[in-house]
């Protein structure tokens, strides 16, 4: 691995072309195929911008949706590898871009040091040597993909006849990687997907070639050990080995947030740590013995990586991360959106995010999904919404339809995010609760649900002037809470380097460690959560939430035994993780006397 950092995906649109910006360094990213008609407006515009021909792919031709993610899929290959390849041939003269390849390179690189040797050399046949060796070793970042296992909505013809399960969303974009010349990860996120996996056992690239190497590969994002391995083991079933687990927290994160029954980034990452190699062993056995009954007789050594990703935002936490636990490499996303070079972050969104307070990043309702979603109170999307509100047009047009899964009111799903949908659950409303009180927190909830199908290409298209007349430039944003401690716009290089120590970013208000601020996020939850259930608080929620506050009590004590790991620099910095746990502690007592009071004094 060049680097021990990814980007992961940001959005439908924020790193949409991310590769196309730093895979040539060696960086690797996640782009999402959610949106094919984003990913075939966005292949227009690069054909265009590299004067190469761009033929449409009509949303009506058969198979549309796979054929244009591979179309565009095809088209960053292609591109990157162009990109690449001159870089590598530059000669290594005074400015020439080939040195910055090397320069971002983390300081603990056996490249690196390659390359500060060469540069030591006097000019002569054996620093030429040295550079042809140094080309030789180059590698460019992996172009991966994300596919959100949940967002998988049946499709039909113009005469509403299902196309069957091979043309569901998820199902058609997997068939669009498969089918591309990536040789790269899938990144599956957002849980199990039992009709996606059996489908992927049909894509050959997914199985090891001759010597023993995949084409495609497969990384599960999860926010447990649990979920890994139950998961991990069907796809082995299959014949199907997952290369990585990439290790999200549950709530300190961008994007659509999966909340742990309390567990925290911390313990569960303990765990993978005494278990990984138990986990492979398991896995392995079931693998080899899958491909045995395919009748591939291969022996292989297949790798198995771990990464963790969340809420990172110093070097010394990065560090300490890939050191203490033992992990491959780690994610750094929401930060990324402050590099203008790197994603697609329109001007007034930038400008709002780096203004903006810690009270202005939450975790909302907002997702048509159902699944809480990092939202950020200053994006347009956030203005339009109550404007149309105040309107008494409520909801959005509904033009994608990608998340479309709702039948309470219509014969085909519809999107609850949608005018129409909102229009007939307000009308249900106001004809069956009459207190004025649970009407209002009701019609709250309803109309919270904002369109992402749109919101979150919007910025994309802002930034590369693909606006249409008459389209929403209304702009949905998903950033990790990490984000409000950032400051200000940063370079590629600028980023990287705080990344690795060579240099610090400086925060704008004094920032606790990561574990800490997760921790913080989680017992704000259970509270919200708690108080939002009490007055219908059954044995079974409650055991629910005893269970969660258990696991925070287990995670805080575990934090307290994990401070001299941490290797803080100075008492002080000590001494506040342990008062920031003490009063996390004390915060879970309070908020859960309702549970147990007794219990709750102690």
């Amino acid at each position: 691995m060049t680097h021990t950092f990814h980007i992961p995906v940001l959005g439908l649109g924020y790193s949409i072309d991310t590769p196309l910006k730093v895979a040539k360094y060696g960086i690797s990213s996640v782009l999402s195929i959610v949106d094919d008609e984003l990913t075939e407006r966005m292949r227009k515009f690069h054909s265009e911008a590299n004067h190469m021909d761009y033929v449409v792919i009509k949303k009506e031709e058969e198979d549309s949706r796979a054929k244009r993610i591979t179309a565009y899929l095809n088209l960053i290959h292609l591109l990157v590898n162009e990109q690449f390849t001159r870089l590598r041939q530059e000669a290594f003269t005074t400015g020439a871009d080939i040195h910055q390849y090397f320069e971002f390179l983390p300081e603990n690189s056996i490249l690196k040091s390659r390359y500060n040797l060469m540069m030591e050399l006097e000019e002569g046949a054996e620093k030429a040597l040295r550079q042809q060796e140094l080309r030789a070793q180059m590698r460019a970042g992996n172009i991966d993909v994300n596919i959100m296992s949940k967002v998988d909505k049946a499709n039909y013809t113009a005469g509403k006849e299902n196309l069957g399960n091979d043309y569901t969303d998820a199902l058609a974009a997997m068939r669009g990687f498969a089918n591309s010349k990536l040789t790269s990860s899938v990144v599956i996120s957002a849980g199990l997907n039992p009709r996606l996996y059996t489908y992927m056992e049909n894509c050959s690239d997914f199985y090891p070639a001759e010597d023993g190497q995949l084409k495609k590969k497969i990384i599960l994002k999860v926010s447990d050990f649990r979920s890994a391995l139950i998961q991990a083991k069907m796809l082995a079933k299959k014949g199907l080995w997952v290369t990585e687990f990439r290790i999200e927290s549950g709530l300190n994160c961008g994007g659509h947030a999966f909340a742990t029954e309390g567990l925290l980034l911390g313990p569960i990452l303990e765990e993978f740590k005494l278990k990984r190699l138990e986990l492979r062993n398991e896995l392995v056995t079931i693998h080899q013995a899958a491909l045995c009954a395919k009748g591939i007789s291969l022996t292989i050594n297949p790798t198995l990586k771990f990464t963790a990703q969340g809420g990172i935002g110093t070097a010394g936490e990065n560090a300490f991360l890939l050191n203490y636990y033992q992990l491959d490499a780690t994610g750094w996303g929401s930060p990324f959106l402050l590099v203008p070079e790197v994603t697609n972050v329109d001007e007034k969104t930038l400008e709002a995010l780096i203004t903006a307070q810690q009270d202005d990043f939450y975790v909302s309702d907002s997702s048509p999904l159902g699944v809480l979603f990092n939202n950020f109170k200053n994006s347009t999307i956030e203005e339009q919404r109550l404007q149309r509100i105040e309107k008494g047009r409520p909801g959005s047009p509904c033009t994608k339809k990608f998340l479309s899964t709702n039948t309470e009111f219509t014969e085909l799903p519809i999107c609850t995010a949608s005018r129409e949908y909102q229009r007939l659950k307000i009308k249900q409303l106001e004809a069956t609760e009459p207190d004025p009180a649970i009407f209002a927190e009701r019609f709250a909830a309803i109309t919270e649900k904002v369109c992402l199908c749109e919101g979150l290409c919007a910025s994309a298209y802002l930034k590369n002037d693909l606006l249409r007349p008459r389209e929403n430039k209304a702009v949905s944003i998903c950033p990790g809470p990490n984000l409000a401690y950032f400051s200000r716009s940063y370079s590629l290089k600028e980023m990287i380097s705080h990344i690795y120590g060579r240099e610090t970013i400086s925060f704008k208000i004094n920032r606790p460690n990561l574990f800490i601020n997760e921790l913080h996020l989680y017992v704000d939850y259970l509270k919200k959560d708690l108080n939002a259930q009490l007055h219908d608080l059954n044995a079974k929620k409650t055991k629910y939430f005893e269970k969660f506050r258990e696991e925070l009590f287990k995670g805080i004590n575990y934090y307290r035994e994990l401070i001299p790991e941490l290797k803080l620099q100075t008492d002080i910095a000590t001494q506040e993780i342990h008062q920031q746990l003490l009063k996390a502690e004390e915060k879970l007592k309070q908020i859960t006397k309702v549970l147990d009071p007794e219990k709750a004094m102690l």
